[in-house]
């Protein structure tokens, strides 16, 4: 399930997601940006531009080619800013479509599952131009991208 809430001007995702498998393996994969674009739908055109290795560190500029909208191609460049091993990473976005993107992955080992939870904070551009298209494009494009990740996932995690 997908929250999404607006409070003072900044919108916030939340999706909790149980994943069938150990912390260590999920870890690994989460914390690979190339993995990024194995749970990104491909309409969006991900691309990653920079040499992004293969594992994330607090830090690590990371930069991107995406198309939100048919037609639209922009860069997006996110920055690293924590790490903590098997628990959590957040990256933030440093150029690209919104004004702020604070992305936080939690990861936690439960019986036989990982729940892993995204919560994500941004706030639009365009003042209130922005806000009366959030719930025509960039909340459905958002759900969307979170649904198709979440479906990804699940696949992936029930082929180990």
């Amino acid at each position: 399930m997908i929250e999404i809430y607006r409070n003072s001007g900044i919108y916030t995702l939340k999706t909790v997601k149980n994943i069938n498998t150990e912390i260590d393996n999920a870890w690994e994969f989460f914390s690979s940006p190339k993995n990024l674009s194995k749970i990104t739908p491909n309409n969006m055109g991900f691309q990653i531009t920079s040499d992004s290795g293969d594992k994330m560190y607090t830090g690590q500029i990371i930069s991107y080619k995406v198309s939100p909208f048919p037609g639209i191609r922009m860069n997006w460049v996110t920055e690293i800013t924590h790490v903590n091993d098997k628990l959590f990473f957040v990256d933030e976005q440093r150029f690209g479509p919104y004004k702020m993107w604070h992305h936080e992955h939690l990861f936690l080992q439960k019986d036989n599952y990982v729940e892993m939870t995204d919560k994500v904070s941004f706030k639009l551009p365009l003042g209130f131009i922005g806000i009366a298209f959030a719930p025509l494009l960039v909340i459905p494009k958002l759900k969307n991208i979170f649904n198709y990740r979440n479906q990804k996932i699940e696949e992936i995690f029930n082929n180990e």
